[in-house]
């Protein structure tokens, strides 16, 4: 399944909404810096997926607040 998330660093805590058009707004609690929020986005999906880690993959925007997401 591939999912479009939008990325909010620096937020207060960890939270996953959905909106209306379906894109998954996922707020993290980490700084945007050397691939942490990244990191972060992945543990925060695979809990609200109850998914392992690693099967959650950035496919595209990597280095951007838009993402697209794999999960298996």
């Amino acid at each position: 399944m591939k999912i479009t998330v939008q990325v909010k660093p620096n937020a207060r805590n960890d939270e996953v909404v959905v909106r209306d058009d379906g894109v998954f707004v996922v707020k993290v609690s980490v700084p945007p810096i050397e691939g942490r929020a990244n990191e972060r986005l992945i543990e925060v999906l695979a809990k609200h997926f109850k998914k392992p880690k690693r099967s959650i993959g950035i496919l595209a925007g990597a280095r951007g607040k838009h993402k697209i997401v794999e999960i298996q």
